[in-house]
């Protein structure tokens, strides 16, 4: 578990056992606490921020960097 802080100094933790594989190197899910009882959000590894965005299809792109993952199921429907 690495410990980081976010843009309001509040420290998060980032599970780094548990991941999704990004373009340009794999996001971490991030927790409020050492416990794991609340998810926060993504931490890239590729540039080390937490500024990461969710859209409606489940994937993860960073702000900073632009690394992204693919959607986790995919739907014809979405096609």
């Amino acid at each position: 578990m690495k410990t980081v802080t976010d843009s309001d100094d509040v420290s998060r933790f980032v599970d780094t056992d548990t991941g999704r594989r990004g373009q340009k190197g794999p996001f971490y899910i991030v927790y409020t606490d050492q416990q794991r009882t609340t998810r926060w959000g993504f931490y890239c590894t590729n540039c080390e921020t937490l500024d990461n965005a969710v859209d409606a299809m489940g994937r993860v792109q960073c702000n900073v960097c632009s690394n992204r993952t693919k959607a986790e199921e995919w739907d014809a429907a979405h096609e």
